[in-house]
């Protein structure tokens, strides 16, 4: 990884905020159609016991969410790797599930499970599941077979060839789904809050929209993004504390 990346980029967000803030002041565009960025830190600063009240919601169901959906995920992509059978069965019912919006499911779920916070994570753990799932079933079916036919001539058990070898060269592709989920969960609880929530970021942004307080909005959208970086960069941590010899390119 180039020492120089991260710098990079932080450099080139700078340079997008310079350009909005100019182009705002330049224009004279309202404060409701669009704000600049020193009027959304300004917001970030007066809104922040507020903010930091909804943001916690939004990321207790963010987090429930990822852990149930790395679980069931992680789970069955093992069962479908270890029986060709259920992958056969279950693998194109998980295809099919990801052409159905999740805004449209959000709906029945407060129908069904009422407006606290279980709707809010069943919507997390379904967009997150799909991406940790296949990245777990795609990174076992590429374990070098080689090895896993060598442990077995040396009188190996299924069990012992899938925690000496399966497992151990599977972790790389299952730390990628969980990044990649990782960074669905904040999204995935704020359409869950859009539907029906009484705290939480998406209902915080609904109400400053229907106040066209848009500073607000922007507010939100950047302590949303923010969570989704920081959860990314935790599981980054930990990928690198449990395979410090993988060269992360990220």
């Amino acid at each position: 990884m180039r020492r120089d990346g991260p710098l990079l980029g932080l450099t080139a967000i700078a340079a997008v905020l310079a350009l909005w803030h100019v182009a705002t002041v330049a224009t004279g565009v309202p404060r409701w159609l669009l704000p600049s960025p020193l009027m959304i830190a300004e917001t970030l600063v007066e809104q922040s016991t507020a903010i930091a009240f909804h943001m916690s919601a939004t990321l207790l169901e963010s987090l429930l969410g990822l852990g149930a959906a790395a679980l069931l995920g992680i789970g069955l992509a093992i069962v479908m790797d270890r029986m060709p059978r259920v992958r056969a069965a279950i693998y194109p019912i998980l295809v099919l599930s990801q052409t159905v919006p999740i805004i449209a499911i959000a709906p029945l779920l407060v129908i069904w499970l009422g407006y606290g916070i279980a709707p809010k994570i069943v919507v997390v753990a379904i967009v997150c599941f799909f991406p940790m799932a296949v990245s777990t079933l795609d990174a076992l079916q590429r374990v070098d077979s080689d090895a896993v036919s060598l442990l077995r001539a040396m009188g190996a058990t299924g069990q012992q060839v899938f925690l000496r070898v399966r497992w151990p060269a599977a972790l790389p592709g299952i730390f990628s789904g969980l990044r990649i989920g990782v960074t669905y969960g904040i999204i995935g609880a704020i359409v869950g809050e859009w539907v029906g929530a009484s705290q939480g970021l998406g209902i915080y942004m609904l109400r400053a929209v229907d106040q066209l307080q848009t500073d607000r909005v922007f507010a939100a959208i950047a302590v949303a993004a923010a969570m989704s970086v920081t959860l990314f960069s935790a599981v980054l941590w930990l990928e690198r504390r449990v395979l410090p010899w993988k060269d992360d390119g990220s």
